[in-house]
């Protein structure tokens, strides 16, 4: 027979509506919704990010340096090249209110702006008034603008006084808004305007200091951005200087946005996973029914490609309804939802269809369903006419045919290939891959041990006939162990797997890093400050350790004379400035995995000590020439040795050393760390604060406690990722329960007729869902505690311990769920007349 034959058959099936097909088209819509939605959230902020990019950087382009402002011959070029400049210094702080003999300290984070300061945008006060008013000040006194957070915690209000340094300032107003805020990227403090002439006097910008220097620039009308980036990258190229402009005006945030949505969209297809094997089970279940049906197209010449290609093309023809529908809710949703979404983000967001992440979802649902019909498909050709009409499909053979095993391997290994390509992270692709394929294997593999531990326990619930009759169902040929399991458990997996990251993590953040890491972090500490910094520390029997280095930062320009982009590629290290340190000998905490330190009197040419781990990442190797731009002047030296530097403590780790002459006479500031009794933290502030007004403490705790919070955005939106793969795993449970409901029925009249009750019945039937929904979800349980585990230890390298309230929960959830879907469908086979039902079994 022909394809036309075979389009015309599978066009009079599909005349007969969807039925047998709706959890196909459930699942699929749903999976498809959810990579969708994400795909187009991402991309509708993504757009607003390139369109408000001049009024999120604050200008055409920014120029910026690292703890140095612009010379000369760079101002003119930016006087010459802009219509206008604005310059910013960035920097923390601490504010102080003094009254009588207390001073209430608060971290925050000064942006010291001039008269120009916004080019683009506004800045919103309350009480309203412009800004350039509100930093006049009043009473002599320079004024200042503080967000809510920190003058709530501080205790004062517009009127009142507050210090920076040894610079008095009047709170004018509260700040409400800044329209370059999405710029600033991740502050450990509130932020503070005021105007960088009043900090002339304050001793916060000091030579050596810590602070970033920014220039916005309003560039001509027509100016090309490519062309004038290239102009001063050549032009500065050794000076140390960035530039941003406005095709990327927020590079943080778009490239963060760009990550987190790509390991959405991966977690979305475990979801599409789950639904595949809703599919596989719809396709299996409808073809079971049609079985009357193709017995009558094989007698009458049928041969297996046309019957083949018949339900392929049905199958086929509802996947693509399946796939619009996750489509347009997956575009229409997140359009629906703008105004809420909106005014939950920080940053704006253009929302409207955007055809990029719809393929890409497309792509996705398409590759799904034809890997999980296929195995179904390809069961039915080796059936013979005679074996259809005694309903003998499961007698097939238990796996397809080579031909169609290898096809699904092609059309895996393409899946796997388009979700690295669309997700740009080959690394993330295969761990999740890897993680849903050893799942599905896992849970596949527990199915068939229930089913087996089902058949053997049977006969020990003698006495007991719900029970026997539970396990009786379980370990039967026709059970629902495998989709039950494979459906729920994989949903669960994915949800216990972000339970442990995320407890892991928030123990590791709050509850372990405190125990390692220092009470204070004091920064801006000037060298002739130093002996009365350590004296006051020294006597205080309550410090029980303090670490102090010079401090630098600089910019890895080169390696072996090539750019270092080139040679380390898009590496942390490289992505902006480093802290650099030097020392005559080696620190007694310091352990050289690698080479040899410089002589103590060493004045030779430069030489480096890099970290050994990030060295190794990089390809680093002793003899290498690294220039480093510390100040705007290029240093070039050569790595002498490699050291063992742990970051995980928060205590004090330099990516670079250097040996004192190569950078001894730059301008700096010391860094210290500070180990201390928790009571005695506030009288340690206090003094070293009143002592040195131009220090800036960062207290551990405080920044440990910002980490946790963005830890915990990201694992709101990781849980809601897994919490639409467990509705799609619910929607397969409801499958398989209206698949099985046939079989229900019949077994309850068997029982009926035999003289069970429908109470002894309901608890059969109760028993089953419930064994197992916990059978699910204990599995999920391992499952997701070796996924927890495996993150943990070699993608983020801390220490691992089950999370046991959220472990029992994933247990919990799995017995409610198939219990919930258990018992929705029982009441059909409770209310089955006997006679009617083994009459029409006749």
């Amino acid at each position: 027979m022909s394809l036309r034959n075979a389009a015309r058959i599978a066009a009079r099936e599909l005349r007969g509506g969807t039925r047998g097909f709706r959890i196909l088209l459930a699942c699929l819509a749903l999976g498809v919704a959810a990579i969708a939605g994400v795909g187009t959230v991402r991309a509708s902020i993504e757009a607003g990010l390139a369109q408000e990019g001049a009024a999120l950087l604050g200008g055409d382009a920014e120029m910026s340096f690292t703890y140095r402002f612009a010379t000369p011959e760079e101002r003119a070029w930016m006087d010459e090249t802009a219509a206008q400049v604005s310059e910013i210094a960035d920097f923390r702080s601490m504010a102080v209110v003094q009254r009588g003999e207390e001073a209430e300290r608060g971290l925050t984070q000064v942006k010291a702006v001039d008269d120009a300061y916004p080019l683009v945008g506004t800045v919103a006060l309350t009480p309203d008034m412009p800004l350039d008013v509100a930093l006049a000040g009043r009473d002599g006194r320079p004024g200042a603008v503080m967000e809510p957070l920190l003058s709530d915690r501080l205790g004062i209000a517009p009127g009142d006084t507050f210090r920076l340094g040894d610079t008095e300032f009047v709170l004018m107003a509260a700040l409400e808004r800044e329209p370059d805020a999405a710029t600033a990227g991740f502050g450990l403090g509130p932020r503070t305007i005021v105007r960088r002439a009043a900090l002339d006097a304050s001793g916060l910008l000091a030579p050596g200091t810590l602070f970033d220097s920014k220039y916005r620039l309003d560039l001509p009308p027509g100016t090309d951005l490519a062309t004038a980036a290239d102009t001063a990258q050549a032009r500065f190229e050794t000076s140390g200087m960035r530039w941003r402009d406005a095709r990327n005006g927020a590079p943080g945030v778009a490239e963060f946005v760009e990550r987190l949505g790509s390991f959405l969209i991966l977690v979305g297809l475990s979801g599409l996973a789950v639904g595949g094997v809703g599919v596989s089970a719809s396709v299996r279940g409808y073809l079971a029914d049609k079985t009357g049906v193709i017995a009558t197209l094989r007698t009458l010449g049928a041969d297996r490609s046309t019957i083949f290609l018949t339900y392929f093309m049905q199958i086929g023809a509802l996947s693509l309804v399946g796939i619009a529908i996750g489509l347009a809710l997956g575009a229409g949703l997140p359009i629906a939802l703008a105004p809420a979404i909106t005014a939950q983000l920080p940053i704006p967001a253009v929302f409207g269809l955007y055809p990029r992440p719809l393929a890409e979802a497309a792509v996705y649902g398409l590759l799904t369903a034809l890997i999980f019909t296929l195995a179904p498909l390809s069961r039915i050709e080796d059936i013979r006419a005679a074996a259809l009409f005694r309903d003998s499909l499961g007698a097939a053979r238990s796996l397809p045919a080579p031909r169609y095993l290898l096809a699904i391997a092609v059309l895996l290994a393409l899946l796997v290939g388009v979700a690295a390509l669309f997700s740009g992270n080959v690394v993330l692709t295969l761990w999740t891959t890897g993680g849903i394929l050893f799942s599905l294997i896992l849970l596949a593999g527990a199915a068939l041990g229930i089913r087996r531990l089902a058949r053997r326990a049977h006969g020990l619930a003698n006495g007991r006939p719900p029970l026997r009759w539970a396990l009786a169902a379980i370990g039967g040929p026709r059970n629902d162990a495998l989709p039950v399991v494979l459906s729920l458990g994989l949903g669960l997996s994915v949800l216990a797997a972000v339970g442990q990251i995320d407890g892991n993590l928030r123990a590791a953040i709050t509850r372990d890093l405190p125990d390692r890491a220092p009470s204070y972090f004091f920064v801006d500490i000037q060298k002739d400050q130093m002996p009365a910094f350590r004296a006051r520390l020294d006597d205080d029997p309550a410090v029980t350790r303090v670490q102090s280095a010079p401090m630098l930062r600089g910019v890895i320009a080169r390696i072996n004379g090539r750019p270092a982009a080139e040679v380390a590629g898009d590496h942390w290290v490289i992505q902006g400035d480093r802290g650099v340190t030097y020392s005559a000998s080696k620190p007694e905490s310091t352990k050289v995995t690698a080479g040899a330190w410089w002589p103590r009197e060493y004045d030779g040419p430069p030489q480096i000590s890099f970290a050994a781990e990030e060295g190794a990442e990089m390809g680093l190797k002793l003899g290498d020439e690294i220039t480093v731009n510390i100040l705007g002047r290029d240093i070039t030296a050569t790595l002498t040795s490699f050291r063992d530097v742990d970051f995980s403590t928060a205590g004090m780790g330099f990516i670079m050393s250097m040996n004192p002459a190569a950078v001894e006479g730059a301008p700096h500031s010391y860094i210290a760390t500070v180990y201390a009794e928790p009571q005695a933290e506030a009288a340690i502030l206090r003094d070293l604060s009143n002592m040195f007004p131009n220090i800036t403490a960062i207290r551990v705790r405080d920044a440990i406690d910002r980490v946790s919070e963005l830890l915990s955005g990201l694992a709101t939106a990781t849980s809601y990722g897994a919490a639409a793969t467990l509705l799609t795993g619910f929607l397969v449970l409801i499958g398989a329960a209206v698949s099985g409901e046939k079989a229900r029925v019949y077994e309850a009249a068997v029982l009926k007729t035999l003289g069970a009750t429908r109470a002894r019945i309901l608890a059969s039937l109760t028993l089953r869902s419930a064994l197992l929904g916990a059978a699910a979800g204990l599995v999920a349980l391992g499952a997701g505690i070796a996924g927890g585990w495996s993150v943990c230890h070699f993608v983020m390298q801390t220490d691992y311990a089950v999370i046991w309230p959220s472990a029992l929960a994933i247990v919990a959830g799995g017995l409610i769920a198939n219990f919930a879907a258990g018992l929705a469908f029982a009441w059909r086979p409770l209310a089955a007349r006997p006679a009617r039902v083994l009459r029409a079994r006749e």
